[in-house]
């Protein structure tokens, strides 16, 4: 009432005017008026309020709920602009706002086997020394690189072989961008595995889990993550295209055998990256490509888990591979193939080694100058040899010290060899 009789008393004009609009009736001084002690400037005001305290409280009101609008924009805006003065520009992006992504239940697994093993792939590159033709400075530069995972928690890193050959020095650079010198512990060029070791903290190793490779199928999903063309932790996506594919290595030329087929991108640099299952699991390396180009062509090559696993566990432990051999040096298949013949023909059997020692005979020239063939490897403990590869795959099997039947063809006559296998001259 109070507010109300301070703006009455401020409207002055307005009161005049409406005054004057009143009534006669209501401004004389009847008897009946009179008598009842009501007096005229109590009816006025009367009059007066019942006509605008309606008014006075409409406006009032909503005077009132535009201040309080206008107050709550001017706060929102002030603390707007506080917070776009004093954050930087990353923090204000999270500002907007966007509709959140959803994902399909694949992708989401896709995306989950990624973040969690991305930390254990490596990046490696190799560096070479060279002479600067000017200072006469000796250099590194790098001559190639590749990648690796990390083995276990003591720092030893897998990678190929041929990523690493002829390297002066190595450099392994980690998820977090760490870098750290990298010692050869050991390789095996035959199925182009190599092992690595870095002096990193424990916390910043993150072994690899290891899979399962003899029981993949045909079609089942994989996942290949590397490093190529020097573009760090990349994934690419595809399915097993094969088993059992056979390829050469690229180091001595010898056949890896049960070698995974995959079309999953492969490029440059992925070279000794991880080749996954479903489940994360390590199922093998990757270790080549078909293509006339160079590049991915959709036929990816890698080394199963299970041949690599016993490779590396003798690298670490003896720092080389324990490997039997026949110490034979055997004519090309071509050559054999145009005597119209199936086996593996014996160029040379050096008295020193196991096949010299056994008495198998090299091939020769006599006092004319006329080639005498030497004998003819057709099969190993019944197993039929045919060509080298199926010299190489049968060797593969054996172990330093075992005895092995030779069945030769010397000149007409089938014989039988027994021989007993040792390891190379160099692992003695």
């Amino acid at each position: 009432m109070a507010a109300l009789a301070s703006a009455f008393s401020s409207s002055t004009p307005k009161l005049s005017s409406t005054v004057n609009s009143i009534p006669n009736f209501l401004i004389s001084k009847p008897r009946n008026l009179v008598r009842r002690s009501i007096w005229p400037s109590t009816v006025v005001v009367s009059a007066v309020r019942e006509k605008f305290t309606p008014k006075l409280e409409l406006v009032s009101r909503e005077s009132l709920k535009k201040v309080v609008d206008s107050f709550f924009v001017l706060c929102a805006s002030a603390a707007l602009s506080v917070s776009v003065l004093v954050t930087d520009v990353d923090s204000v992006s999270a500002l907007v706002v966007s509709t959140p992504r959803k994902l399909q239940s694949d992708e989401l697994a896709t995306v989950r086997l990624f973040q969690e093993n991305t930390p254990s792939v490596v990046y490696i590159t190799n560096l070479a020394s060279r002479q600067d033709s000017f200072t006469l400075d000796i250099l590194e530069v790098p001559q190639g690189s590749g990648s690796g995972f990390v083995w276990d928690s003591q720092g030893h890193i897998v990678t190929n072989y041929h990523v690493i050959r002829g390297a002066s020095d190595l450099k392994v650079t980690l998820a977090d961008q760490s870098v750290y010198d990298a010692k050869v512990i050991g390789f095996d060029p035959d199925k182009d595995v190599a092992v690595l070791h870095i002096d990193a903290p424990k916390d910043k190793l993150r072994p690899m889990p290891i899979g399962v490779s003899a029981d993949l199928l045909v079609g089942q999903k994989v996942y290949a993550i590397g490093n190529p063309f020097g573009l760090d932790h990349t994934l690419t996506t595809g399915v097993i295209s094969g088993l059992q594919r056979e390829i050469s290595s690229a180091a001595t030329g010898r056949p890896i055998q049960n070698v995974i087929q995959t079309d999953a991108a492969i490029n440059p640099g992925n070279s000794g990256g991880p080749l996954l299952d479903s489940s994360g699991n390590l199922i093998g390396i990757n270790t080549a490509i078909y293509s006339p180009s160079g590049a991915s062509s959709g036929v990816g090559f890698s080394i199963p888990i299970d041949t690599v696993g016993g490779i590396v566990d003798q690298l670490v432990k003896f720092g080389k591979v324990t490997r039997p051999i026949l110490g034979v040096k055997f004519a090309p298949d071509q050559s054999v193939e145009q005597l119209g013949v199936s086996g593996v023909l014996v160029l040379d059997a050096p008295s020193n080694g196991p096949a010299g020692k056994a008495g198998l005979r090299s091939t020769k020239r006599d006092s004319y100058g006329r080639l005498i063939l030497g004998d003819i490897i057709t099969s190993i403990n019944g197993k039929k040899v045919s060509n080298g590869s199926d010299l190489y795959r049968i060797m593969d099997q054996c172990k330093v010290g075992d005895k092995v039947t030779i069945e030769v063809l010397r000149g007409d006559q089938l014989e039988k060899v027994p021989v007993i296998l040792e390891p190379k001259p160099d692992e003695t």
